[in-house]
């Protein structure tokens, strides 16, 4: 019975200290101790990156917003990396007549690792910015990342993705919440000292930082920041450099997602075990809180789970064990409504949370199994 009960309380502080105790305990370090970075004109010219699978369809829009962008003549060159795409991609970006639009193809996919392997050192410039091919880019986006790189002490520079509806309005769904309560971390971490990872959708980093990747990485935006901030620079978050995406349009969607993106966490321990030791890592407080603690959290979930239905006999884990049940069947009941087309509402973050904790769940898996591949499914 007591073990039981020590197990419990393990178990929920940890969880605490996962969901609350680390993104309050970062938020209060960030206030008192934090390193601002000098931010400035930059002088330094810059390539635009893209790596596309069978985007024929999108890319010009994409191509269009990176043109539209302020950039002071300090735009060098976009490349777009055509990974083995079968619907015409490269054929559709030459038709754009700018000179600085370079198009790098495969005949065969490999992947964006292996893509990025072979482009970013071909890269012309200094600085190189990363995007993907669907969202669009605000037109101060590509000058307040380079303005970051001022400092030299900064290596990478993450954007923030804004979730949007169809009519442009930010979204105000569970995961849009979600979404803006994993930005605070993120932009905490960033102020007190390096932020474990980039936004995918639009990041910077100094080129000569950029180490070759494992080809089956399945989270560059990972890799490639903590590989510069390894090597003694910082990882910061900009919210003034902006793009737009909607949320995924369907569950299937956000479910492979959201297994990927936790799937290649996972998979770092095995690539990478050195930024597991303090030594090894100049951040291992912000990864080990941010990113690997949040794998442990259904196992912590499911063992508070059992523990408060064993000791349910007292009154207090009775209680807890009530307010779990009530939990979930909030998350289900918000299922139900995004089933039915209606707004899930205040249900809406239970059901964020609980399809986080599946989502892991699954990933784990994948990763003890190695079943998962390098390459995005559609």
């Amino acid at each position: 019975m007591i073990v039981a009960k020590v197990i419990f309380w393990i178990s929920a502080l940890g969880l605490f200290y996962i969901y609350l105790g680390y993104p309050l305990l970062v938020w209060l370090l960030a206030r008192l101790f934090p390193k601002p970075v000098r931010k400035g004109e930059t002088h330094d010219p810059f390539s635009v990156v893209i790596v596309a699978y069978n985007e024929a369809e999108k890319l010009p829009a994409k191509i269009d917003s990176i043109l539209r962008c302020r950039d002071e003549g300090l735009l060098r060159e976009i490349v777009i990396a055509s990974d083995g795409s079968t619907d015409g991609t490269a054929e559709r970006v030459r038709k754009f007549k700018d000179p600085r639009i370079r198009v790098e193809e495969w005949s065969e996919r490999r992947g964006k690792p292996a893509v990025l392997n072979d482009v970013l050192p071909s890269c012309e410039t200094d600085l190189v910015v990363l995007t993907d091919a669907r969202q669009e880019l605000h037109p101060d986006a590509l000058l307040e990342l380079a303005s970051n790189f001022a400092d030299e002490r900064v290596g990478v520079v993450s954007g923030e993705l804004i979730f949007v509806d169809e009519a442009g309005t930010p979204a105000a769904s569970g995961m849009g919440a979600y979404w803006r309560y994993e930005k605070m971390i993120r932009r905490s971490e960033g102020r007190f000292s390096s932020v474990p990872g980039a936004t995918g959708a639009l990041y910077a980093m100094r080129t000569q930082l950029f180490s070759p990747i494992p080809a089956t990485t399945l989270i560059d935006d990972v890799v490639i920041p903590m590989q510069a901030i390894a090597r003694g620079r910082r990882c910061v978050f900009d919210d003034r450099a902006t793009v737009y995406d909607q949320p995924s349009q369907t569950e299937s969607q956000e479910a492979v997602r959201k297994r990927r993106t936790i799937g290649g966490v996972a998979q770092l321990l095995r690539l990478y075990p050195q930024w597991l030791l303090p030594w090894r890592n100049p951040i291992w407080f912000q990864y080990v809180s941010h990113k690997v603690g949040r794998l442990a959290s259904p196992i912590l979930l499911l063992i508070a789970g059992v523990c408060s239905v064993g000791l349910s006999r007292h009154p207090i884990y009775f209680s807890l064990a009530v307010l779990q049940a009530v939990f979930y069947l909030s998350a289900g009941a918000g299922w139900v409504c995004q089933k039915r087309g209606c707004s899930a509402g205040l249900l809406g973050m239970p059901l964020v949370f609980v399809s986080l904790n599946l989502a892991t769940l699954l990933a784990l898996k994948d990763a003890l199994t190695g079943d998962y591949n390098v390459t995005w499914s559609r």
